[in-house]
């Protein structure tokens, strides 16, 4: 039996389980994964702002039939550094690791400055951008020096 304040979330059977969101940005996690809710084929479980001892409050996001691939990890935790993701294999949990933001960024963001190398078709360059700090978050790119903080990342989206 459990008690009144206990959350039930089925389990997933195969997938991944992002825990320990900041509040209010399971949304941008799923924007950022590419998961709109129209595509079908994954099922999807979102919870927003539960409690929860280590921050306060938390989001979850529970995404069965999916996996992460490194790129995917990086942008997480560009936007949720608090993050913990579980692995889930029959319905247990394989492993279980925090994201880290590592400390260059290649070919994950557009630089928002429309002048920028990197936003000029003509030349094939991938953006580049090294982490100037992580709390708050703020980017440098490496080709022409514009700094992008947690905001940039979110109209880039499409969430801000």
């Amino acid at each position: 039996m459990s008690s009144k304040r206990e959350l039930i979330i089925s389990k997933i059977r195969d997938g991944v389980v992002i825990d320990h969101i900041p509040a209010g940005r399971a949304l941008l996690v799923l924007r950022l994964l590419g998961i709109s809710g129209r595509e079908g084929g994954f099922r999807v479980a979102l919870v927003m702002n539960v409690e929860s001892r280590k921050l306060g409050i938390k989001d979850i996001v529970k995404i069965e039939g999916r996996e992460l691939t490194k790129d995917e990890l990086n942008l997480v935790a560009l936007v949720a550094p608090t993050a913990t993701v579980n692995i889930i294999r029959d319905y247990e949990v394989i492993s279980k690791f925090k994201v880290a933001i590592p400390d260059v960024i290649e070919g994950l963001l557009k630089c928002k400055n429309p002048r920028c190398i990197t936003n000029q078709q003509r030349e094939p360059i991938r953006s580049r951008f090294r982490v100037l700090s992580r709390e708050p978050l703020k980017l440098v790119c490496d080709y022409c020096g514009t700094i992008h903080e947690l905001n940039d990342i979110e109209k880039y989206f499409g969430l801000a």
